[in-house]
């Protein structure tokens, strides 16, 4: 099954046969229940809509612009754009809601839906799971002629995003431009290819080396942002002795640098590093998710604030973020939300915070990394059968460490002084996802190791 329905979306592999793959008609049958749902929510008749530069970006554009006419909704197309402009288009159009068609990092034969409310922001699970039964009902009517919906271009976007960033009282231009910062990026031949570079000679770095700028949709390597996918950008920073790299993913919502030697400074940190400066300019709560590193709360705690952990997910950490007044907050995939600006993970603000982050230290990227408390992230998960009782299998090993510190907000999270495991459950296969941290890549291992082992324990 290449068709994953979901609260935040629907997503899958172009063509097959409907309901199995992403095809024309789920595409008109989810975008028509989404657009009937943000008129009975917003009372709105008005909603956005971006790509990014994917091969099926333009085909499935053409069946969401349109079907959202046919249903007699205006329709703001913002053309080749990233996940963060949309959401900031939403509301500066006043409209009530978005689509965004992007499967983020998924390869090229994925796309998917990306749907935000009135706010610009992911719909929640409540109203994800509305508009998922929308989609089964047969009686939808359709518009006559004269009820039609209209189709506007705007290509403004780009600039008005970049203008809003600019505006941010903790983007210092100047600083950024005195460095004078020899910058690689890699941006995967999609949307940042186009939205990256602008960004950059709008902060006054002149310095830029190209790789993958090309919005064509012809990925070169595996979107997603992790190092095993970054060894070209690597070897660019080495070979122009640039000062870093930066890479971002197709919709341009996650972003991670490699330092002047080539290594990661790791998409763990990215939040990291912009958080701490953030915080030192501006006092206040931090939020992650639960599978994040424990080096922003550490960083929070560090600059006297209050760190809290929420459930996985974006729309999670954001509802986490408003109830604690979080000044900063993301995931540990890169995802940086500076409510700031808007809430929602944005590659671009990470960009400028960071990069004025950078210029105000005076230190190498390495250096600034080496700054922060070194932790190791080890990622494993378990099979087992479809018919296990998986919830019930982590009630028994709550029950194991119930004298730990430990959270069930989103599956179940043991701390061990400064070391934790993450236990979830799998939406959609007969797994659990085991995270685990430690000081080194040994010690977390061997944390996923021993309750891997416990697992197995209380299954025999």
């Amino acid at each position: 099954m290449t068709l994953i329905k979901s609260i935040s979306g629907i997503r899958g592999i172009i063509g097959g046969k409907p309901g199995d793959g992403l095809t024309p008609a789920d595409i008109l049958k989810f975008t028509a229940a989404f657009g009937k749902w943000v008129v009975a929510n917003s009372g709105k008749n008005k909603i956005v809509i971006g790509r990014d530069a994917r091969i099926s970006g333009e085909m499935v554009r053409n069946l969401v612009a349109g079907t959202l006419q046919s249903i007699g909704i205006d329709v703001v197309d913002l053309g080749l754009s990233t996940t963060p402009t949309v959401e900031v288009a939403v509301t500066d159009e006043n409209a009530g809601g978005g689509i965004i068609i992007t499967a983020s990092h998924n390869p090229k034969q994925w796309n998917a839906l990306k749907l935000l409310n009135e706010k610009g922001e992911f719909i929640n699970d409540a109203d994800g799971r509305l508009v998922l039964e929308m989609a089964e009902d047969t009686d939808l009517v359709f518009s006559d002629v004269n009820s039609l919906g209209t189709l506007t271009y705007n290509e403004s976007y780009l600039q008005k995003h970049i203008d809003k960033i600019l505006a941010l009282p903790l983007v210092n231009v100047e600083a950024v431009r005195n460095a004078k910062f020899k910058v690689a990026i890699d941006c995967v031949n999609s949307s940042g290819g186009i939205y990256v570079p602008a960004l950059l000679k709008a902060l006054g770095v002149e310095t830029v080396y190209e790789l993958y700028c090309k919005p064509d949709g012809h990925f070169p390597h595996n979107p997603e942002p992790l190092p095993e996918n970054l060894v070209a950008l690597s070897q660019e920073v080495l070979s122009k002795k640039a000062d870093l790299g930066i890479a971002v993913d197709p919709d341009v919502d996650r972003l991670c640098f490699v330092c002047e030697d080539g290594t990661m400074f790791g998409e763990e940190y990215t939040l990291v590093a912009v958080a701490d400066y953030v915080l030192k300019n501006t006092p206040g709560n931090t939020v992650s998710n639960l599978s994040s590193t424990r080096a922003l709360r550490d960083v929070t705690e560090l600059a006297g604030q209050t760190y809290n952990a929420s459930a996985v997910g974006e729309v999670n950490v954001v509802t986490k973020m408003k109830e604690n007044k979080a000044v900063i907050g993301g995931e540990g995939n890169g995802g940086i939300i500076y409510p700031e600006l808007h809430y929602g993970r944005d590659a671009l603000v990470g960009i400028a915070l960071f990069l004025t982050h950078l210029a105000q230290s005076g230190k190498t990227i390495s250096a600034l990394r080496s700054s922060y408390p070194n932790y190791f992230i080890s990622k494993n998960k378990i099979t087992l059968t479809p018919e296990m009782d998986i919830d019930g299998l982590l009630k028994k090993v709550e029950e194991k460490y119930k004298n730990q510190p430990y959270s069930t907000i989103d599956g179940l999270k043991i701390e061990f002084d400064k070391q934790w495991v993450h236990l979830r459950r799998s939406n959609t296969e007969p797994i659990i996802r085991i995270y685990s941290e430690g000081s080194s890549e040994t010690v977390a291992d061997s944390l996923a190791n021993k309750i891997i082992a416990d697992i197995k324990e209380i299954l025999q």
